[in-house]
């Protein structure tokens, strides 16, 4: 199956642009990552028989 990309907004992609250049953004973006990450394998681990997508 092919995909056709969905054409760009140059608006959000220029607000994209100055928040990936920002150093308290990227922390924060990552801090929210590591901590969704770290919550569902606590979860899925704890629910050892039940498995959660």
């Amino acid at each position: 199956m092919v995909r056709i990309a969905k054409q760009t907004d140059p608006v959000k992609l220029e607000e994209l642009r100055v928040k990936i250049n920002d150093q308290s953004y990227l922390r924060v973006a990552i801090d929210l990552i590591a901590i969704k990450l770290s919550d569902e394998i606590v979860n899925r681990n704890g629910n050892k028989n039940e498995y959660k997508t």
